[in-house]
């Protein structure tokens, strides 16, 4: 049967129990906690027998959040921030940002960088090395699911057999709106030819689930439109797609600054990815290390569960005894 881990999906036998997963994990006599189905387990009650698609959240009593890690196509990141590569002064400028974001994943537009071309001009590749980080190619610029998946084979090709990619299909130059029908067909046929598909798309839940279930490994909706810097439009839509989904969902698009990553980590997004909120900043590298800070807070407030908001003052020191 197929049960939730931390946002991970793996098949367990039907009589599996909570702490067959906890000793699995080599949790057995840590300090930790979990929920199961968004509902707090107790210790006592970890001998409880699993049903099919239940969803198990197990974190540590650590600070930081250093090693709170999600899984995304079978492999495990401490860092919840990707970035991309573009709109940056130079490559050192690249370099020096990506670095101060603690990214793990680096996204590169392969229709608009320089890997390959004239042998005397930099190379990205050089700067990112995928020795050091996961290189995620993307169709940017693709305006129909045919120049997107021949992106994708090219940057496969380019790569050595890279699959993991992120699609977009973009539906007009102004918006930059994706194109939900051709993204579809485009997600189809890549997951089809063997690729790990990370997906843009807009903040429609409905969308969001029919790309999980063609295949999808992570769902990526937008907050607003790319480069606009306005931040989460729509909360609620964002919170309903991670409510429902079994697969990674990371804010694309439309962040700005630091408080608005926060936001998307606090909905209970896996991540996000960012590229002009950092190269657009005044400084672009102390923006990457406010955007790191911004994942880390969001996240580990979640984590934490927020206070009930409340319509009128409740008083933070009780008011018994009191002398009048």
């Amino acid at each position: 049967m197929k049960i939730s881990i931390n946002g991970d999906i793996r098949d367990y036998s039907d009589d599996s129990v909570v702490a067959d997963i906890v000793d699995e994990m080599g949790l057995t006599g840590k300090r930790i906690a979990i929920e199961l189905n968004k509902e707090i387990l107790p210790h006592d009650q970890y001998k409880i027998k699993l049903q099919v698609n239940d969803q198990l959240e197990i974190v540590q009593a650590i600070g930081g959040g250093q090693n709170d890690s999600f899984t995304l196509a079978g492999q495990d990141f401490s860092s919840r921030l990707l970035v991309g590569t573009g709109k940056y002064k130079d490559m050192e400028e690249t370099a020096r940002a990506i670095e101060a974001s603690g990214a793990e994943i680096v996204t590169v537009a392969i229709r608009r960088t320089n890997i390959g071309q004239n042998a005397d001009e930099p190379n990205l590749l050089d700067v990112i090395s995928p020795d050091k980080y996961t290189i995620l190619p993307n169709t940017a610029g693709c305006f129909t699911a045919d120049d997107a998946v021949r992106t994708c084979r090219l940057a496969r090709e380019l790569l050595g057999g890279h699959k993991l990619v992120k699609l977009e299909v973009l539906a007009d130059q102004k918006t930059l709106f994706p194109d939900v029908a051709e993204t579809y067909s485009a997600a189809e046929l890549l997951v089809k030819d063997g690729f790990d598909v990370m997906v843009y798309t807009n903040d429609d839940p409905i969308a969001a689930k029919r790309l999980e279930d063609i295949g999808c490994v992570a769902v990526m909706p937008l907050a607003a439109p790319i480069g606009s810097g306005l931040g989460i439009r729509n909360p609620y839509n964002i919170l309903t797609i991670v409510e429902n989904a079994n697969v990674p969902i990371l804010v694309d698009a439309g962040v700005g600054t630091a408080s608005d990553a926060a936001l998307a980590m606090e909905l209970g997004c896996d991540g996000v990815l960012m590229n002009t909120a950092i190269a657009a900043a005044k400084n672009p590298v102390l923006m990457a290390s406010a955007m790191k800070k911004g994942i880390q807070a969001g996240r580990e407030a979640y984590l934490a569960g927020r206070m009930p908001k409340k319509r009128f003052a409740s008083a933070s020191s009780p008011l018994d005894g009191l002398f009048f």
